[in-house]
């Protein structure tokens, strides 16, 4: 059963599907949720106030969404394949999302507008909590990065271990701007094999050879007969 506060963001969303924010009644969310107006008022204060916990809801679902994936999936690169392929696709499909990930509000949708100063803070927690501050797209990108690398270097798996902080790190980062760049410019082939060829996997590196000419000119590993290229001896001593 949820709760008054969660019907009454759940009525809010529906709204929004049907009209641009601006156009979104504080009465008509009430009564979609069989909700008195005085209760919404209770919980959010204002309609920025409500504007606030609707884009704080979809910042926490998107980021639980990320713990999941990252509890789920193993290896060094598919759990970030995961997270990169799920960004888009819900990015696609939740307009409040795809705003909070870009900072691309237009005129439809609940652009946060921070509390007014002096404001007493709200009654309820949750409220207070989103009345806070929202994180930006770099604060989001900040956050995925943290967590993956986090469960990156938990698991200590194969293609991870003894990598550097630093450069696992700057994988994890790297996911992630990729997987919002095809959320504005969407790649015909899905962001995986982009993430894949991007990322790539550090236990399938591979170091290059030393070879050397041989008098024929073909490759040769350095040996008997082969020939160092360059002067000879002899020519040397002349």
């Amino acid at each position: 059963m949820p709760t008054a506060r969660e019907s009454l963001l759940d009525a809010a969303l529906a709204a929004l599907a049907e009209s641009p924010w601006p156009g979104v009644r504080m009465v008509d969310v009430a009564a979609a949720a069989g909700l008195s107006r005085q209760t919404l008022y209770n919980e959010f204060g204002s309609k920025d106030g409500l504007a606030r916990a609707l884009v704080r809801r979809e910042a926490d679902s998107y980021l639980h969404g990320v713990d999941r994936l990252l509890g789920e999936r193993t290896g060094p690169v598919d759990p970030l394949v995961a997270i990169a392929e799920w960004t888009v696709g819900e990015a696609r499909s939740r307009p409040l999302l795809r705003a909070l990930l870009t900072g691309c509000w237009g005129e439809r949708l609940p652009a946060p507008k921070p509390v007014r100063r002096g404001a007493p803070p709200a009654g309820a927690p949750a409220q207070r909590r989103a009345d806070a501050g929202l994180p930006a797209p770099s604060d989001v990108v900040a956050l995925v990065r943290d967590r993956s690398l986090a469960a990156l270097e938990r698991a200590s798996c194969g293609g991870c271990a003894g990598e550097a902080s630093g450069d696992l790190a700057f994988r994890c980062e790297l996911v992630v701007r990729l997987a919002l760049s095809c959320v504005i410019a969407p790649v015909g082939d899905g962001v995986g094999p982009l993430i894949r060829t991007a990322v790539g996997d550090p236990g399938t590196e591979s170091t290059p050879e030393t070879t050397v000419e041989t008098e024929a000119g073909k490759p040769e590993e350095p040996g008997a007969g082969a020939v160092l290229s360059g002067p000879s001896p002899t020519a040397v001593d002349r």
